[in-house]
C-alpha cells in the first residue's frame, strides 16, 4: 500500500489492529457458541470476552521464533485472557480464522468499492444531463466518423458502472462466507453449529462445503471483477486523455491556480490525473492472474496462495478505491469546450453527412455501389483538396440527377443526428 495512492478508510480495513480484532471476535465468537453447545464452561466464554486482547508487537516477536502468525497471535491473547484461554481454538484450524477474516475484510473493502462508484455514478448522470445535446464528432479509428454528443458519451460510462455497481454487489454476495471447520474442513472436532454462529455473528453466510480453506474461486472471481471496474476506469481515463490532446481540446482536466504542467515549459496543461489513472488500473488488472492461479491448490490445502493475497487484498482494494475517487474528482471538475467540439466538427466540411447522403441516393432509385462511389468521389476531394463536401455533391450531375439542391441541404441537418438521444437516455437513467 503506498500512501501516495491510499485512503485510509480504505487501508485501515488491512492494517494490523483491524485483522487481529477480527481474529479475536472469530474466536471469540466461536466460544460462545461451544459454550452454548456445552463443549465449554460459560464463564469461560465470558472471560474471553471481558479479558481478551493482545500486543501486536509482541505478536511480531513471538512469530519471528515460532515462524506462525495464528499461533504467535494466540500466545499473546492467552496472556491476557488467563487460564480460561485454554479453550479458545477448540477443534478450530488456523484458516478457519485465515479465510474468515480476510473474507471480513474484502466484504467490508467491497461496501467502501460500492460507495464509491456510486458516487460517480451520480457525478456522471450529472454531467451527462448538462451536455446532453452538446454535439461533438464520434471518431472510429480515431477518425471522424458521425455527430455524437458529449452527454451520450457520459451515459455511456455511467451505464458501465451501473453494471460495475452490479458486479460488485455480486462480488461482496459471493465472497461473504465463513469456514469454521476445523483440519480438512470435515468438522471432526467442531460443531457445525459453531461455524453457523460465528457466520451470523459476522454478517456471513457458511461456506456450503470447505476443505481446509474457502474455496479459492470465490477470490478469483471477486479480483477479477476488481480488474473489470479498473478497465472502466481506464476507458474514461484514456477517453478524457484523448479529447485533451492540443489539437482536439475538447474536454480537459481541471488545471488548478498555481498548478504546474512542466518543469521544462511553463505552458504545459497535461492530463496527469487521467494518465496517473491508467497506471493505476493497470496495477489492479495485475492481480487477476496469480488470483486465478490460486484457485488450484494441492489437495485440501497448501499455503501458495497466502502471499499473493496478502498482497494482493489490501493493493487492489486500496489501489480500486483510490482511482474510483480520482476520477470522480476528475469528472466533476472536468472541464468542457462545447465550442471546440463545433470547430473539429467543422475541419472536414461536413463529411460526418455521407452515410445520409449514400442512403437518400439509394432511396431515390440509384444503386448501392453507385451511391457510394458518387459520394465517396466528392469525399475524397474534400480529404486531398480541402474542397466543400457539399458543394461537390451539389456540382455533381451524376448526384443531382436524383436529388435537388433542397434535398441535399436537408441532409446537412445537425438534429438528424440527436433525434434520439432522449431514447437513449430513457434507457439508461429510468430502466
Amino acid at each position: 500500500m503506498i500512501p501516495r495512492y491510499s485512503r485510509k478508510v480504505m487501508t485501515s480495513i488491512w492494517e494490523d489492529q483491524s485483522k487481529f480484532q477480527i481474529w479475536f471476535e472469530i474466536e471469540a465468537h466461536a466460544c460462545d457458541a461451544l459454550a452454548n453447545l456445552g463443549v465449554i464452561p460459560k464463564e469461560a466464554a465470558k472471560t474471553i470476552w471481558e479479558k481478551g486482547g493482545f500486543d501486536i508487537e509482541q505478536i511480531h516477536e513471538i512469530e519471528r521464533e515460532v515462524k506462525h502468525d495464528v499461533i504467535a497471535f494466540l500466545t499473546s491473547l492467552a496472556e491476557h485472557v488467563g487460564p480460561e484461554s485454554r479453550f479458545i481454538h477448540q477443534g478450530m484450524t488456523s484458516s478457519d480464522v485465515l479465510d474468515t477474516c480476510f473474507n471480513v475484510q474484502l466484504v467490508k473493502a467491497a461496501d467502501i468499492l460500492i460507495d464509491d462508484v456510486e458516487k460517480l455514478l451520480t457525478v456522471l448522470r450529472r454531467r451527462a444531463e448538462e451536455h446532453k445535446f452538446d454535439v461533438c464528432i464520434g471518431r472510429s479509428h480515431g477518425i471522424h466518423g458521425e455527430p455524437v454528443t458529449f452527454g451520450l458519451k457520459m451515459a455511456q460510462a455511467y451505464a458501465e458502472f451501473d453494471r460495475n455497481l452490479e458486479r460488485l454487489k455480486n462480488a461482496r454476495r459471493e465472497i461473504a462466507t465463513c469456514a469454521i471447520s476445523g483440519a480438512l474442513g470435515t468438522f471432526a472436532n467442531i460443531n457445525p453449529k459453531v461455524e453457523e454462529h460465528v457466520a451470523k455473528a459476522l454478517g456471513l453466510e457458511v461456506e456450503p462445503v470447505s476443505t481446509q480453506v474457502i474455496p479459492r474461486d470465490r477470490h478469483a472471481m471477486f479480483f477479477a471483477v476488481l480488474a473489470v471496474v479498473a478497465s472502466s476506469i481506464e476507458r474514461l481515463s484514456v477517453e478524457v486523455r484523448h479529447l485533451q490532446r492540443t489539437e482536439v481540446l475538447e474536454v480537459e482536466e481541471f488545471f488548478s491556480k498555481g498548478q504546474k504542467g512542466s518543469s521544462a515549459m511553463p505552458h504545459k496543461r497535461n492530463p496527469i490525473l487521467t494518465e496517473n489513472l491508467t497506471g493505476l488500473a493497470r496495477i489492479v488488472r495485475g492481480f487477476v492472474t496469480p488470483t486465478m492461479e490460486n484457485v488450484a491448490l494441492w489437495h485440501e490445502r497448501d499455503i501458495s496462495h497466502s502471499s499473493v493475497e496478502r498482497m494482493a487484498g489490501p493493493d487492489a482494494t486500496v489501489t480500486l478505491d483510490f482511482a474510483l475517487v480520482r476520477l470522480t474528482m476528475v469528472m466533476d471538475k472536468l472541464v468542457v469546450y462545447p465550442e471546440n467540439m463545433q470547430k473539429n466538427m467543422d475541419k472536414l466540411g461536413g463529411l460526418h453527412n455521407s452515410q445520409r447522403v449514400l442512403l437518400a441516393l439509394t432511396q431515390a432509385g440509384s444503386s448501392r455501389e453507385d451511391a457510394y462511389r458518387l459520394v465517396q468521389k466528392s469525399a475524397m476531394k474534400v480529404w486531398l483538396e480541402g474542397a466543400n463536401f457539399i458543394e461537390e455533391l451539389k456540382n455533381d450531375k451524376e448526384v443531382t440527377a436524383y436529388l435537388s439542391n433542397e434535398e441535399i441541404e436537408d441532409k446537412f441537418d445537425i438534429e438528424y443526428h440527436t433525434k434520439h438521444i432522449d431514447t437513449i437516455f430513457e434507457r439508461v437513467f429510468n430502466k
